[in-house]
């Protein structure tokens, strides 16, 4: 009997064949392995995205859920606390001028991919893990240079581990827990500097944010500052992760993009279609539903199965074809309804810079390897190494 399992092994390394079947024989199927419901179509998705009095991200909105953490963030919350974070959130952001980080951006992307100018083979993870971290320092405020509190790799690297679980245990182990841990201790201090010495920056911004008097007490703005780090780190390294991995897969839109960059942003946004590195989100239900003949019991967790929903037929033709002119209204890469990504101006500002930058440097490459080790986890995807060619 079919069930899908999303601590596998395998679905991490391919979950379409799994999330097609679940869509055509399985719409909504109760997956023994995580404890939870799946739902695998497109509608259904963004229905639920949508409807949050029925589906609640209050218990936690990760597969595998960290302590403390459900229901005090911007992510693990729902309206009406969900609408006063994103709306102290979103004031700091709006402080924050994107096009002031633009040249800032560019000049890392320089630094960072022009190591590669002559190189012949390369793991592309090396090169947007520095790029990932330094743009996030920056455009969140942690110090760096000669104030930098901690090496820039061991923030990627406990960033990393905090959404990653353990697929035999199907749990977060002491690793995952110990990085979560670090992560607040680390936000903690960097709450203390910029609230002694405020700059203009985004942890500053909201550390200090205000809206009709009303301000983030002292734990919405670590688990705030906690979850922006992981989230930036890792979403965006595993968005650039997974459109290195597509351009590198498919000669023709590689050498279309290199050709006129100005093919980038819908690149992008395919990319996020066809191989977003959020693939699953879960919520817990609030009354009972009926759907496709089952029914779904108030409590029950349920997996909002993006990455399946994306590849949905019902929504988009020949899904499975990487089409950069396809133009993807609608995409689920960011998620949806009102717990749609906050950070995508700025991902999407980022990854169009990086790889602008890069195929300046490498304009011709392709992947070593066909078969890639997969990061373990229930919510996210990406590969652990992407090694590349240059032809």
């Amino acid at each position: 009997m079919f069930s899908f399992d999303p601590y596998s092994p395998a679905v991490d390394a391919d979950p379409f064949p799994y999330y097609k079947q679940l869509r055509d024989e399985a719409p909504c199927h109760w997956s023994p392995e995580a404890q939870m419901w799946i739902l695998s179509r497109y509608a259904d998705i963004v229905s639920a995205g949508q409807d949050w009095q029925t589906y609640s991200s209050a218990s936690g909105n990760l597969m595998t859920e960290l302590p403390g953490r459900a229901g005090a963030t911007l992510g693990s919350s729902d309206p009406p606390k969900h609408d006063r974070l994103r709306g102290l959130i979103q004031h700091a952001f709006m402080k924050r001028n994107l096009l002031a980080l633009e040249e800032p951006i560019r000049d890392v992307a320089r630094q960072v991919f022009g190591q590669l100018k002559g190189a012949k083979e390369f793991d592309f993870k090396d090169v947007s893990s520095q790029f990932t971290v330094k743009v996030l320092m920056a455009a969140l405020g942690l110090p760096m240079g000669e104030e930098a509190l901690v090496p820039e790799h061991e923030v990627r690297e406990n960033a990393v581990l905090m959404v990653q679980s353990d697929a035999r245990t199907r749990a977060k182990g002491p690793e995952h827990i110990a990085a979560y841990n670090w992560m607040q201790d680390y936000a903690a201090k960097v709450i203390a500097m910029r609230r002694a010495e405020p700059r203009n920056d985004l942890i500053s911004n909201f550390a200090l944010a205000e809206i009709d008097g009303d301000r983030l007490d002292d734990r919405e703005v670590l688990l705030t500052t906690t979850t922006l780090i992981m989230a930036g780190v890792e979403s965006l390294g595993g968005f650039m992760m997974m459109f290195a991995y597509n351009l590198a897969s498919f000669d023709e839109a590689r050498r279309a993009v290199v050709a006129n960059p100005a093919l980038l942003p819908d690149a992008i946004e395919e990319s996020l279609r066809f191989n977003t590195s959020a693939q699953r989100f879960r919520r817990r239900l609030m009354k009972d539903v009926e759907l496709h003949g089952q029914t779904m019991k108030q409590g029950d967790f349920v997996c909002l199965a993006y990455g399946s929903g994306n590849r949905d037929e019902r929504q988009y033709p020949n899904p499975d074809v990487y089409d950069i002119t396809r133009k993807p209204r609608g995409h689920l890469g960011f998620g949806g309804g009102v717990h749609a990504c906050l950070g995508t101006a700025i991902a999407r500002l980022a990854v169009k810079i990086a790889f602008d930058e890069f195929h300046k440097v490498v304009p011709d490459y392709t992947r070593v390897a066909d078969q890639l080790p997969w990061m373990p986890s229930s919510t996210f995807r990406s590969p652990l190494v992407l090694a590349l060619k240059t032809q």
